[in-house]
């Protein structure tokens, strides 16, 4: 048989941060009582008229810029019609035939390759209700809160192979939106979502039919599903069978998929223009401004990283993935002072490891780049040990303050003087004779003991280069 290749295609659906909801003056906001925010707008009771919010439109318009698309000038609203207890009209207000956002393409990098993922589309519609389901009630309960909260979705093309670089596309995607300050991509709270479509066929031949995963509410679980779906549709392949084009239901607990419905019962939404809503018209000044208000996104930035600063992949979205750690490691490399991969180091590490830990972001400390490239530099000197460096990240976190001051009050300077290393070298051979004669038994390796047991001695203020010289100089020579 041919070597068998995957194809892997996303809906990306994502609620945007205005204040109120896409059609009505009702707040937009998560977690409030049941059927609190809510009006008959929303509720679709007769009668009512919608009123297209316009902070939508231009949100749809930026991560339209973010990923390249061409934007429509014109576009309209459509109606998808559907009967489901979550949609009390018992249609969407969406977008078919003319999107705000056409064609587009952004690169994502995966396994240390860059691959363009072409996006199909992005258009606006309207989220439904929720439907809740609780232990000490035997039906079913429906929260109409989130009838109206506007959504974008994302449509790419089929351009992804593996499940490694659908999760890199998400991941990139939920930075963009942040970093364009349209959404706050909290998936516990429902805000970005996505389904999935798989399809496997022979490599060289046509694509296979392909699969939609829905009920997908993660992106690890995305990870999950589409390996699922990738070696059942491979089983069915091998197997001489053909796969259907079904669509089914993800369930993450039973790390299994389930036929909601095959190809002969898709759904029919019977499209047709909206007759409530007028035309969304920009005009060419608008759509420029709106594009000049696009900062460096974290695609260009991760790229930027690996190809110009040499950083591993893995580094590289760490930095990327937050406007605030980008701008600090772009500050600090901007004044020439230290070295790229310092900076990022400590970035990467104890920076991130504080914000994670705290919940905090940058700005609700008191680092700034200055100390930081002033810290790069002492540790690049020898001024102060990794262990003393951490102590004084930590001050500077909390306190900010001047780096040399900071070393002093600390009384974390490194100690470098050669007699001082000396006579702590020899002070630790003396002190640890299984560990020197393992060493000069061919266990080269337990240098690391001896190492950490002199950094022990010297309260971390040892230079643990020239320690480790003068402890393997005197145990090579000495017997």
């Amino acid at each position: 048989m041919a070597e068998l290749e995957s194809v892997i295609g996303l809906e990306v659906h994502a609620e945007l941060s205005t204040s109120t909801k896409i059609f009505c003056g009702c707040r937009n906001v998560f977690g409030e009582a049941p059927n609190t925010q809510v009006c008959p707008v929303c509720l679709g009771l007769p009668g009512t008229l919608p009123r297209l919010n316009r902070k939508v439109c231009d949100y749809a318009v930026k991560i339209g810029h973010a990923l390249n698309c061409h934007i429509n000038p014109v576009s309209r609203m459509d109606r998808k019609n559907y009967f489901y207890p979550d949609l009390p009209k018992a249609y969407q207000i969406s977008q078919s035939d003319i999107p705000i956002c056409g064609k587009g393409s952004i690169d994502i990098i995966s396994d240390g390759k860059i691959r363009t993922v072409g996006i199909t589309r992005i258009h606006i519609e309207e989220d439904a209700g929720k439907l809740l389901h609780d232990d000490g009630y035997d039906g079913t309960l429906c929260d109409y809160n989130r009838c109206g909260v506007p959504l974008i979705e994302i449509v790419t093309e089929p351009d992804m192979r593996s499940s490694a670089e659908a999760h890199a596309f998400l991941e990139l995607i939920r930075s963009i939106l942040r970093y364009i300050d349209i959404s706050d991509c909290k998936m516990q709270e429902g805000s970005i979502r996505c389904d999935v479509n798989v399809s496997v066929h022979e490599k060289g031949s046509p694509y296979g039919e392909r699969c939609e995963l829905k009920n997908v509410n993660s992106f690890s679980a995305a990870v999950r599903g589409i390996e699922y779906e990738i070696k059942r549709q491979t089983g069915i392949i091998s197997s001489g069978g053909t796969v259907e084009r079904e669509t089914r239901r993800w369930d993450d607990k039973k790390g299994i998929s389930t036929l909601m419905r095959n190809k002969e019962n898709a759904q029919d939404y019977r499209f047709f223009p909206e007759p409530d809503l007028g035309a969304v018209v920009f005009d060419e000044e608008h759509i420029k401004r709106l594009k000049e208000e696009i900062p460096e996104l974290p695609d260009r930035k991760m790229i930027r990283y690996v190809k110009d600063h040499g950083m591993k992949e893995a580094e590289a979205f760490v930095i990327a993935d937050s406007r605030e750690k980008s701008r600090l490691y772009d500050e600090c490399v901007s004044t020439g002072r230290c070295q790229q991969k310092t900076a990022a180091n400590f970035i990467v590490g104890e920076i991130t490891k504080y914000m994670n830990d705290t919940g905090k972001s940058l700005s609700e400390t008191a680092l700034n780049a200055e100390g930081l490239v002033s810290l790069c530099v002492a540790y690049e000197k020898g001024t102060v040990s990794s262990s003393g460096a951490k102590k004084v990240l930590g001050e500077l976190i909390e306190h900010g303050g001047n780096v040399d001051d900071i070393i002093n009050d600390l009384g974390v300077a490194q100690n470098s003087d050669a007699a001082f290393i000396d006579s702590l070298a020899e002070e630790v051979i003396a002190a640890n004779e299984r560990s020197v004669k393992d060493y000069r038994n061919g266990k080269k390796n337990a240098i690391g003991h001896l190492v950490g047991q002199a950094m022990k001695l010297s309260m971390g203020r040892a230079d643990p280069q020239m320690l480790r010289k003068a402890l393997e100089n005197k145990l090579d020579t000495e017997e």
